[in-house]
């Protein structure tokens, strides 16, 4: 015997003496065990931990069935408690809680009436006060137990029998989920989609050998009962393939833009297992820290329709910015822990991947489905046996009824019957307790058909049990079933790409916009639809409300996923996106520039130009197409440089161009370096020459002539020309305008004095704008100094010579001019 087991025998026995080491090692392994079998971790084949299962069945045996009348929770948890579970009334009605709450299952098992608890952490009133019954899918768990489909133990004190595991016709274990922490090991389960989990068990069915991609082409990813968005399916192929992963949930948002330039976020979903109430108070703490700028109020206007967060926006804040910042600091995009353990065969904790769990399920409802027909096999074989001696007996009832007349007593009745009739004994007690309105000619019918059938179905299991065929087809069948009575649509959307991968532009729609620069810096941006189109000759609308001694400078369109590059007269070059732009109603005055660019006060902005995003850079690069940027100064310099040059602009801007004195830069122009090139100045000359004979120069450079002009002449629009059939449009100060088709201007060489483009008097005044037209141009706007705009039709401008004056195209208040103009 070990020194350390010695047994000591004393007057209240015998006494065991072990090392404390060993028995810590035993006590602590079976304690674990028995945490990890009977407490934290389901079963693969139900999907259930043990409460949840003696709840469930407890609810079963008193009758609770979907149509039942509701029962008082305290009455089902005192039940449970002394039958079935006896670990206390409070945790089993914290799992009967949970099995009830639509937030926290994507298909509860419970029917429950009364206050369950709330997504804001609320907990359910006492269980006094709240009645429950099975719902209908609780009841499909438990469907067929009666008929011997899984095996029994007895329960804790051996007075009834319990389910080892449930029926399940559904893979409970993937459509609720479930969480538990056991000893050394956890599982986290989420909730997936009934129809897809469907599908792909029938898939499985037809081809087993099927992988997790495979499955994965039918389960898109969890599918949690508080909606949300989930991210990067590369991820999810990962966690289901190894059992254990993470997936990032966000909730579901939406920016609402309000008159005045102000905005709103409705939060509608929020991810699974948050607390609404605890995501509040973390916006609010955020807001009270500064974190985050730009919040005027906060409102819960959740209700029975659905869930409803309103935060409310200061004019001029950025709802984006703020947005992502909610996503960073709090809870509204969180990370789902994926660890699939369950227990095989009630025993053995495993690490399961999604095929592996339908695999298990599909076994298990094979055998389900075996027993079930052995059952009805058995039974409908024993009533066959029956109502064939009934039939045997009722085709010659006068001499049965002799012979049971003559017998002495039921047990001499019943062995004349067995003798002389070939009966068995259970056939001949049943022909002694027939009841004599069974001998009726109607009664006698309904026994031959019921035999009949009873035969019949007989034959169909047999069959059935003889087919693995059969038993594949009946499975499917059910499936099918199972998607018809309880399918619905997907509530958590899945994007497959990474969540880090989304970045603020590519949350924003990419659409038009138009941006609007006043000369003393204040930047908006404007929806198109804001200005209807017009007739030419029109008086136009407000375009913008601006303050005294101020013009607006600039006006042009963009799409919001673009750069907007700002060329200054100091000729540096800054970069700002379209979308971090406030945008606003057309009447608005904006906001500063200064709030967006590091520029100096004297620096003023002379040039806007759109640059694509990365993406729509490299696909221009591939198509031989703007490879340089040309700029134009009002004296006629022109530059032409590299767009690599500018591919890293920083905040504090970087040299575009080195300026002559008391010249400034006037145009910003994208090209391919074999492009023809327009110049036009404000006197009515053009010239068109070809760009290769200029060359690349670097981003200090100055620049060459481009055109000859007079001393009170200056470059007012440049371009490039990709057709001669196509026109240049004029708009001149007094808001006359033409189109004229650039066949009418020879090609000339640089440096020229150019050609007449537009026949100018005291009724015109200089020209203001000009812009290549390249055919897909559909409306013109045209905006004054003081705001006036009007939207028309490109087609309604009169197309005439170059000598010619051209047409009324806007009608300006006294003392007012032409600013600028844009195509769209």
């Amino acid at each position: 015997m070990d020194e350390a087991e010695k047994i000591q025998t004393t007057e209240n026995g015998r006494i065991k003496s072990r090392d404390i080491t060993q028995e810590m090692t035993e006590s602590y392994i079976d304690y674990a065990m028995s945490v990890i079998v009977s407490r934290a971790l389901p079963d693969v084949r139900d999907g259930l931990k043990p409460v949840q299962r003696r709840i469930l069945y407890a609810m079963h045996e008193m009758g609770l069935s979907g149509s039942a009348k509701y029962r008082k929770s305290a009455a089902i948890t005192g039940f449970c408690m002394g039958a079935f579970h006896p670990h206390g009334d409070t945790p089993i009605y914290e799992a009967m809680a949970r099995m009830a709450q639509d937030f926290s299952l994507r298909y509860p098992l419970i029917d429950g009436q009364g206050n369950w608890g709330s997504i804001d952490s609320d907990p359910p009133a006492a269980q006094r006060y709240t009645e429950a019954r099975l719902s209908k899918v609780g009841v499909e768990i438990l469907k067929d137990i009666e008929k011997d489909t899984v095996d029994f133990i007895d329960n804790y004190d051996g007075t009834r029998q319990e389910p080892v595991v449930l029926p399940s016709p559904l893979p409970q274990l993937l459509l609720n989920g479930t969480m538990g922490i056991a000893v050394g090991m956890a599982t986290n389960i989420p909730p997936h989609n009934l129809l897809e989990v469907c599908e792909a068990l029938i898939h499985l069915l037809e081809h087993p050998d099927a992988g997790t991609l495979e499955i994965l082409k039918f389960i898109k990813g969890p599918d949690f009962p508080t909606g949300g968005i989930i991210y990067d399916a590369n991820e999810i192929a990962a966690a289901y393939s190894l059992g254990k992963g993470s997936i990032i949930i966000r909730g579901k948002t939406e920016i609402i833009t309000k008159e005045k330039n102000t905005s709103q976020i409705i939060i509608k979903e929020i991810p699974f297992q948050t607390s609404k109430a605890k995501l509040l108070e973390s916006f609010a703490r955020l807001v009270e820290k500064k974190q985050i700028e730009g919040i005027k109020d906060i409102r819960d206007e959740s209700d029975r329709q659905g869930m409803r967060i309103v935060v409310e926006l200061f004019r001029g804040a950025f709802p984006q910015k703020i947005l992502n910042q909610f996503f960073k600091f709090t809870e509204l995009q969180k990370s789902f822990h994926l660890n699939m353990i369950a227990l095989i065969d009630g025993l053995q904790p495993r690490i399961l991947s999604i095929a592996d769990v339908l695999q298990y399920f599909l076994a298990h409802k094979k055998e389900v489905l075996i027993r079930r027909a052995k059952f009805d096999l058995t039974k409908n074989k024993e009533r066959a046996h029956i109502l064939e001696g009934l039939q045997k007996c009722l085709t010659q009832i006068d001499a049965v009824i002799r012979t049971i007349k003559t017998s002495a007593n039921r047990e001499k009745a019943l062995q004349n019957l067995v003798k002389k009739f070939s009966l068995s004994e259970i056939q001949a007690r049943a022909i002694l307790e027939i009841k004599l309105q069974q001998l009726a000619k109607l009664e006698r019918e309904r026994i031959d058909q019921e035999l009949a059938e009873r035969q019949k179905l007989v034959k169909e299991l047999e069959a059935l049990l003889k087919s693995p065929k059969k038993i594949k087809e009946l499975i499917k069948k059910e499936l099918n079933e199972l998607k018809e009575n309880y399918g619905d649509d997907r509530k958590t959307k899945v994007v497959k790409s990474k969540v880090f991968d989304i970045s603020e532009q590519d949350l924003i729609p990419q659409k038009e916009t138009v941006i609007i620069l006043t000369k003393k810096g204040f930047i908006k941006r404007v929806k198109p639809e804001s200005y209807n189109a017009q007739k030419k000759g029109g008086r136009g609308v407000v375009g913008a409300k601006i303050g005294q001694d101020d013009i607006i400078s600039h006006f042009l369109l963009a799409q919001t996923h673009d750069l907007l590059l700002f060329f200054t007269d100091a000729g540096k070059i800054f970069q700002l996106s379209v979308y971090e732009i406030p945008e606003g109603t057309r009447t608005w005055r904006g906001k500063n520039i200064v709030n967006f660019l590091d520029i100096l006060p004297e620096e003023k902005i002379l040039e806007i130009l759109p640059r694509k995003s990365i993406l729509d850079q490299k696909k221009e690069e591939q198509k031989n197409r703007a490879k340089y940027f040309l700029m134009v100064t009002e004296k006629g310099i022109i530059k032409k440089t590299a767009l690599k040059e500018f591919k890293n602009v920083r905040k504090s801007g970087l040299v575009a161009i080195k300026l002559k004195k008391n010249d400034l830069l006037k145009k910003v122009i994208k090209t391919s370096g074999q492009d023809l090139i327009i110049l036009i100045s404000k006197k009515g000359k053009a010239i068109l020459f070809r760009e290769k004979e200029m060359r690349a120069m670097g981003r200090a450079a100055v620049g060459n002539k481009g055109m000859r002009l007079s001393k009170e002449d200056k470059v007012i629009g440049a371009g490039v020309v990709q057709n001669l059939k196509s026109h240049l449009l004029t708009i001149s100060t007094l808001g006359i305008g033409k189109r004229t088709a650039f066949s009418r201007y020879r090609i000339q060489k640089r440096s020229g004095t150019g050609l007449k483009t537009a026949k100018l008097t005291n009724k015109t005044g200089d020209l203001a704008a000009a812009e290549i037209l390249n055919g897909q141009e559909e409306h013109l706007i045209i905006i004054s100094q003081k705001g006036q705009v009007i939207k028309m039709k490109v087609s309604a401008v009169r197309i005439l010579s170059r000598v010619a004056q051209g047409v009324k195209l806007i009608r300006l208040m006294k003392g007012d001019k032409v600013s600028s103009m844009i195509c769209i």
